[in-house]
C-alpha cells in the first residue's frame, strides 16, 4: 500500500473531520468513566469518536498498524503506523470548555510523515506533511521568532497523578518568574498547533503518549518549531518541549535548572 505522505494525510483528514463532526453532537449524558485516575475521564463520545477513525482505517488501510488511546495498540509489524487521538482535551469536552482536538499522524517505521489536528470547537483544520510546511485552514504557518524567555508567553499541561503533579508545581514556580506568563489549556494537541501558529511562544510538558503528540509534533516542526525532549530524550520519556530553536536552548536551560527533567 502507499506510503506516500499526501497520500496519508488525505486519509487521516478525512477521518478526522467524521470524528470531529460526531464530537458536535454533544450528548446530554457523557457516560463519563475514570481512567488512570478519578479525574482522568473518558466518555462515551471518546469511544465513539474513536470507533469511527479506526473503522474507516480498517476499511483503507487493513495490514497498517493502529496505536490509540483508548483502544491501544494491535502489536501489527507494519511498515505504517497510526497515532490516534480521538479526543485530546476530555476533560474540556466534558465541561463543554472549547478546548478539543481530534488528532492523527501517520508515521512510517516511527518517522511521523503526515499529520492532522481539527480543532472541534472552533473548526479549525491544522495538516503537515513532513518536508511539505504546516497549514490552518490552508493558511501557511510559522512559529514566532521570540528568543528571550522573559517576553515568552509559555503552554504547559499537568498529569493526572497527583504526585506527578507536585512534582510539576515545583517546576512552574521556578518557571512562573522568568517569563511572560503561562497558560495550561488542556489540550497537548493544540497547544503544539498553538507553536506553530504563534499564539505560543513555547510550550512544555510531562509524561505524554505518542497519540497526544505525533501530529501536533510534525504541524510544530513544519512551522519551524525545535521539539524534542530535555537533554535528548527522545519524545514521550520525560519532559517534551516545543520553540522556535534559539528560544528552545533557553527553555531547556531554565526548565533544567528548575528540575524538569
Amino acid at each position: 500500500m502507499s506510503t506516500d505522505g499526501a497520500e496519508l494525510l488525505a486519509i487521516a483528514a478525512r477521518l478526522a473531520a467524521a470524528a470531529a463532526a460526531e464530537l458536535r453532537n454533544r450528548p446530554t449524558d457523557l457516560h463519563a468513566d475514570a481512567k488512570s485516575t478519578p479525574t482522568d475521564a473518558v466518555t462515551v463520545m471518546d469511544r465513539r469518536a474513536e470507533a469511527l477513525i479506526l473503522d474507516g482505517l480498517r476499511a483503507e488501510r487493513p495490514h497498517d498498524r493502529v496505536v490509540a488511546e483508548e483502544s491501544g495498540d494491535n502489536d501489527r509489524d507494519a511498515e505504517v503506523t497510526w497515532y490516534v487521538d480521538p479526543l485530546d482535551g476530555t476533560v474540556n469536552y466534558l465541561y463543554g470548555l472549547p478546548q478539543y482536538a481530534v488528532s492523527i499522524a501517520a508515521a512510517i517505521r516511527d518517522d511521523v510523515v503526515a499529520g492532522v489536528v481539527v480543532d472541534v470547537a472552533r473548526d479549525d483544520t491544522y495538516v503537515a506533511v513532513r518536508g511539505q510546511g504546516a497549514t490552518r485552514n490552508e493558511h501557511k504557518l510559522r512559529c514566532t521568532t521570540q528568543t528571550d524567555p522573559a517576553m515568552a508567553l509559555v503552554g504547559t499541561g499537568f498529569a493526572y497523578s497527583a504526585t506527578t503533579r507536585i512534582e510539576q508545581a515545583k517546576v512552574l514556580a521556578h518557571l512562573l518568574p522568568q517569563v511572560r506568563d503561562v497558560r495550561r489549556l488542556g489540550s497537548a494537541a493544540l497547544d503544539l498547533c498553538a507553536v506553530a501558529t504563534g499564539w505560543l511562544d513555547a510550550y512544555y510538558e510531562r509524561g505524554m503518549h505518542p497519540w497526544d503528540w505525533a501530529a501536533g509534533t510534525l504541524i510544530a516542526r513544519e512551522a519551524g518549531a525545535q521539539v524534542g525532549g530535555l537533554d535528548g530524550r527522545p519524545l514521550g520519556a520525560g519532559v517534551m518541549l516545543a520553540a522556535n530553536p534559539v528560544l528552545f536552548e533557553r527553555m531547556h536551560r531554565l526548565l533544567t535548572a528548575a528540575g524538569a527533567r
